[in-house]
């Protein structure tokens, strides 16, 4: 099969720093993504309608378009428009993150929405704030409702994070690509990287399960 993994073995600490480099900027991008996403949801639930209008658009324009468009447009395109550059780091967590926060957006709405419409009647029966009702009553239940397809889009992010190579940024994937380069190998550099790739999903996931599992115990 003209295999020789022997070839990547001087290049696997080169490689192995692309971990740390692709977490970095998914942890950024979906710490971003939580919260405006959080917020996209509660604008969405709103009688506002100008607010509700607002996060619907955003939701349909950044579902609508490919990601790596997205993310060609932060890198290249503004840049143009606000005579800055953009760094590589930058330019990947805002694409990602005001991505991410789209499809989070329509997962906590949801959430909400399946919350018992009793736990909301009980709420402003008491008097209680709508701020403090959403923060300490809605989303926690809301919370352990949407878990899993909030650990699916994390873990679909970190999949997706590869895309960032395409910008230069030195994430795993431009790592593997940059060692087939000097070796005239692509196959086992592309391999290696795909195992790590699948051992932090895999990792995301378990811990995805523990995090259910103790939320469920805890009812």
């Amino acid at each position: 099969m003209n295999l020789d993994f022997s070839q990547i073995v001087p290049y696997i600490p080169f490689m192995l720093k692309g971990i740390w480099v692709t977490l970095k900027f998914v942890i950024f991008s979906i710490s971003i993504g939580l919260l405006l996403g959080t917020i996209l949801a509660l604008c969405k639930i709103t009688k506002l309608s100008f607010l509700k209008w607002l996060a619907d658009a955003y939701t349909s324009i950044f579902r609508g378009t490919p990601l790596i468009l997205q993310l060609m447009i932060i890198y290249y395109a503004v840049p143009q428009l606000i005579g800055y550059d953009i760094s590589a780091f930058l330019s990947a967590v805002l694409a990602f993150g005001l991505n991410s926060s789209a499809y989070v957006s329509e997962i906590i709405r949801a959430g909400i929405l399946a919350v018992d419409r009793g736990q909301v009647e009980a709420a402003q029966a008491l008097g209680v704030p709508y701020q403090k009702m959403m923060v300490h009553i809605i989303l926690p239940q809301a919370l352990k409702n949407i878990l899993p397809a909030l650990m699916n889009e994390f873990i679909t992010l970190t999949k997706e994070s590869a895309i960032v190579s395409v910008i230069g940024y030195l994430d795993l994937m431009r790592r593997a690509e940059i060692v087939g380069a000097k070796i005239y190998r692509n196959f086992e550099p592309l391999l290696f990287a795909g195992i790590i790739y699948w051992v932090m999903v895999f990792i995301l996931t378990q811990i995805g399960k523990r995090i259910e599992r103790r939320m469920r115990q805890s009812d």
